[in-house]
């Protein structure tokens, strides 16, 4: 994701206006884009403050520490995707009765990721690291995330065609196309004249990757498996 060029504005200010939700909203954007291409442990509050154009104490009034500020990125970016995939389960509040079809979950998540998307590659980066913060990692955000993807396809019409073991597969298998659209983004840029992440690339993609959850969940085979 690319920041906005620094402008006067950007410059340490008195407290209370460092302490305003738009400082913590930047930092948050500054530290999701450092994360996302850095890493946890390549990444300094130096760094982050340097970005918005502030000082670290007054990216302490904030954030306390860098495990916060990581976790605050998580939540930010992860919270919005479990609430779509609970409404896919359980329907919307104001409708309960009717929940998300799966093809518009997979359009939904897919809008919002394009909106962060360092994300995915912050969420990609730590799993192949395998660092110190991965199990706080998939504890707190990714096994939630999982668990309503697996609640979301055990509701689902044509899931019977799968065996229960198979489904946890499915699911991630899910994932990792979803997530790979972001992180393989320089690639696909070279093989399709639609840039991935553009409105019409995203637009596609969700099309796409919806079809193939319908193909997924379609009914069962007549004929017998041969397992």
């Amino acid at each position: 994701m690319t920041e906005a060029p620094i402008s006067t504005q950007d410059t340490p200010q008195p407290a209370a206006r460092r302490r305003s939700p738009d400082t913590a909203e930047r930092i948050l954007d500054a530290a999701e884009e450092y994360f996302g291409r850095k890493g946890y442990a390549g990444t300094t509050l130096r760094d982050v403050a340097d970005q918005v154009g502030i000082r670290i104490p007054s990216l302490y009034n904030h954030f306390p520490n860098k495990a916060a500020l990581y976790s605050a990125v998580l939540e930010r970016g992860i919270s919005p995707v479990l609430a779509l995939l609970s409404r896919s389960i359980q329907g919307d509040e104001t409708e309960p009765t009717e929940a998300m079809d799966p093809k518009a979950t997979v359009r939904a998540v897919m809008q919002w990721l394009a909106l962060r998307p360092s994300l995915p590659r912050l969420i990609q980066y730590e799993l192949l690291a395998g660092g110190e913060q991965l199990a706080p990692l998939l504890s707190d955000w990714l096994e939630p995330a999982m668990n309503q993807g697996l609640a979301m396809m055990e509701t689902t019409p044509g899931v019977e065609r799968w065996r229960s073991q198979e489904i946890p597969f499915l699911v991630m298998a899910l994932f990792n196309i979803v997530i790979g659209h972001f992180t393989t983004s320089a690639l696909t840029q070279s093989l399709s004249p639609t840039p991935p992440l553009s409105e019409e690339g995203i637009e596609a993609a969700a099309h796409l990757y919806g079809q193939l959850v319908e193909a997924l969940l379609q009914d069962a085979p007549t004929s017998p498996r041969p397992y």
